[in-house]
């Protein structure tokens, strides 16, 4: 923290004295002072000169803010504060509270810690309702997604959505955009991308991790799927963690949305078509139970529009 005395002395040439008298009557005129220090009338010339230098820091840390280079360069002596004077036990006092860079930053990274997500592009769970484009195609589904946002209640409620569309349309970043806005009613969020999360699964067999992974994603407080139906199914899959994974978050009453190039229709059809190859009534059955689930559960919604990866 640097005084006016120190400042004084680090400047070429003598005159101490002189020196600090103008840079006194320099803080003195400083608008902000002024201000202060009109508020406070019962303020004495001795408290005054007592509080010289807290005038000095708050014109000081005041015109770094008014020439702010962005929150990471704040040259400020509390990076991302912004000085207050006070009147404490007769004496000039200065505070320090956050400014706006460092709250929307704060607030940023606490949004970041309430979303998890596994093998999705980070440009996705970053998204905003304000980011997602609305045209006639995409207007019921962003509908759907903001009322989804204000009225979800984990643990009261598993009611989800199923947004089902051709590639590209935006159904990831709608999701994202979900995410983020229950962020800021600190509801967690775990989005994950169905293919990858099978397939990590499977791999997870031989050392045993599979287990713990399906629990951590199993008892989010709101679960996405993303692109399911994109996976190669497997008995496997479908009953001992798909059927599992959506028997408990039903029971749990925990919302579960989906996204698929898929209508559900088709996703039946997929749940019942294994490696095996063929459909046998056995898989149809318990494709059906499955998709009674999602159905029951869930609003079905369609995605149109241009593809934006195209």
């Amino acid at each position: 923290m640097n005084s006016i005395g120190k400042t004084i002395r680090s400047m070429p040439g003598g005159k101490f004295e002189e020196r600090f008298q103008e840079i006194t009557k320099e803080v003195l005129k400083n608008p902000r002072v002024q201000s202060f220090l009109s508020s406070k009338p019962e303020i004495t010339s001795e408290q005054l000169n007592r509080g010289i230098n807290e005038l000095f820091q708050y014109q000081t840390q005041w015109n770094n803010c008014d020439k702010c280079p962005g929150l990471d360069a704040c040259p400020n002596i509390m990076k991302g504060y912004q000085p207050f004077l006070s009147l404490y036990r007769n004496d000039l006092h200065l505070e320090y509270q956050m400014c706006p860079l460092l709250r929307k930053d704060n607030t940023r990274k606490r949004q970041a810690s309430l979303i998890q997500s596994l093998y999705i592009p980070k440009e996705m769970t970053t998204a905003t309702f304000d980011d997602v484009h609305e045209d006639n195609t995409r207007a019921k589904a962003i509908s759907k997604a903001m009322e989804f946002t204000v009225h979800v209640n984990p643990g009261e409620s598993g009611q989800g959505l199923f947004v089902y569309g051709p590639f590209g349309v935006g159904k990831t970043f709608l999701m994202g955009a979900i995410a983020n806005e229950l962020a800021e009613r600190n509801i967690q969020t775990m989005i994950v991308y169905a293919p990858d999360f099978f397939r990590e699964l499977k791999n997870g067999i031989q050392d045993g991790s599979y287990q713990q992974k399906l629990e951590v994603v199993k008892r989010s407080p709101v679960l996405i799927l993303d692109d399911i139906g994109a996976e190669t199914m497997s008995n496997w899959i479908r009953d001992d963690i798909l059927g599992a994974l959506l028997q408990y978050r039903m029971m749990e009453k925990l919302p579960t949305l989906y996204t698929s190039n898929f209508d559900l229709d088709e996703l039946e059809h997929h749940l019942s078509y294994t490696q095996r190859g063929g459909v046998e009534k056995m898989d149809q059955l318990k494709a059906k139970r499955i998709m009674e689930r999602i159905r029951y559960l869930n609003e079905v919604i369609e995605m149109k529009g241009v593809n934006k990866r195209a």
